[in-house]
């Protein structure tokens, strides 16, 4: 082995990879809501030190993934109700919008693209692949923003990416959320700016109801989310 491939990554790089995996698996679900992140167990699984894992969990708190519950115990964040309000406003605020720039932007090949990210989700929905439709749905979201080519929009999301999509894998009912993409599919296809606002709209509300209601039970969920849907 060269002495180039036995030189050590530099921390930052140590710490960022530490970082990216930590937030993956919260993300996935994998390190459940109230799992505790012990330092010392951390830097084992990754073969690394302790530092860059202290770097990456003080990283995860500020983000919003992991809570102190006390002075030595970090936990991967309970989800609350507002934390759940306060990310489907921001969607409400912005993916409206979006979609209907997607609608005015979108070239015939774009459109072509999105398309086939559906016959994906359409497969993977079939065979209810989870993990494969958890990650089609967030390249779909990913595409129609990038369609939409608004750099400032872009930076405004980028923060409140990864817990969007944490919150957001919580809606399981698949063959209605894909229903519901087809539906935006059409209506940014459509070229019709306000129809694509409004269904993106609706889109975002009813599956903050869908999340309410699998995270906190039907009372938040209230029942309503089909009928709004039908509107």
């Amino acid at each position: 082995m060269s002495a180039a491939a036995q030189s050590p990554q530099p921390l930052a790089a140590v710490r960022e990879r530490v970082h990216a995996e930590l937030r993956e698996r919260i993300i996935s679900g994998e390190l459940e809501p109230g799992s505790r992140l012990v330092e010392r167990e951390v830097a084992e699984r990754f073969g690394v030190s302790r530092l860059p894992v202290r770097e990456a969990i003080r990283t995860l708190t500020a983000e919003g993934f992991l809570a102190a519950e006390s002075a030595r115990r970090i936990v991967v964040r309970r989800l609350t109700r507002k934390d759940v309000d306060e990310l489907f406003e921001l969607r409400e605020a912005l993916e409206g919008y979006i979609a209907g720039l997607a609608a005015k932007r979108a070239s015939p090949h774009d459109l072509e693209a999105l398309r086939d990210l559906l016959d994906q989700a359409a497969r993977a929905t079939e065979r209810q692949r989870a993990a494969e439709i958890l990650d089609i749905n967030n390249r779909f979201h990913e595409r129609i923003l990038a369609l939409a080519d608004n750099s400032a929009i872009a930076k405004a999301l980028h923060s409140a990416e990864g817990r969007m999509r944490w919150i957001t894998r919580q809606n399981r009912e698949w063959s209605h959320l894909l229903e519901e993409h087809q539906q935006l599919y059409e209506a940014i296809a459509s070229r019709d700016a306000r129809r694509a606002t409004a269904y993106a709209l609706q889109h975002v509300r009813v599956n903050r109801l869908v999340t309410l209601r699998t995270l906190f039970g039907p009372e938040d969920g209230s029942g309503t989310e089909h009928n709004e849907g039908e509107r």
